[in-house]
């Protein structure tokens, strides 16, 4: 079962609340097991290139059914493979801490990706967005 609006909401409002908590300005990029924008939000304040690189956390995760941590080691240990795979997609995947796939009844449903603090704030934030479904 893919992920629907009232759940990427739900997603991103648990991560930006997180984000507030932690005294960070976040975007937070829901996207469905097809790497498919669902929802975005960017918090008052956030760089405006956080948009585009939360997307691109959450499509990786999604495409490639991985968090982000996972996609990073992947890029460093098979630069030759990541590269042109990044290419393919629809936006350019971005690895790193703060992107989680999203399962549903075992299967990927979408992914959530959280761009604007340190690695391991983003993670925190994408965890609790995930903890909230």
């Amino acid at each position: 079962m893919s992920l629907n609006l009232d759940d990427a909401s739900r997603v991103i409002q648990t991560a930006v609340a997180r984000a507030s908590n932690l005294g960070i300005r976040v975007t937070v990029a829901v996207v469905d097991e097809g790497g498919h924008l669902v929802a975005l939000s960017r918090m008052d304040g956030a760089p405006p290139l956080l948009p585009q690189i939360a997307e691109g956390k959450a499509v990786g995760a999604a495409m490639l059914n991985r968090d982000g941590a996972t996609l990073l080691q992947m890029a460093q240990d098979r630069p030759h493979f990541f590269g042109p795979v990044s290419r393919m997609t629809r936006v350019p995947l971005v690895p790193g801490p703060g992107s989680i796939p999203i399962q549903r009844d075992g299967r990927l449903a979408g992914s959530v990706g959280v761009s604007g603090g340190k690695p391991e704030q983003d993670h925190e934030c994408a965890e609790a967005g995930l903890a909230s479904l």
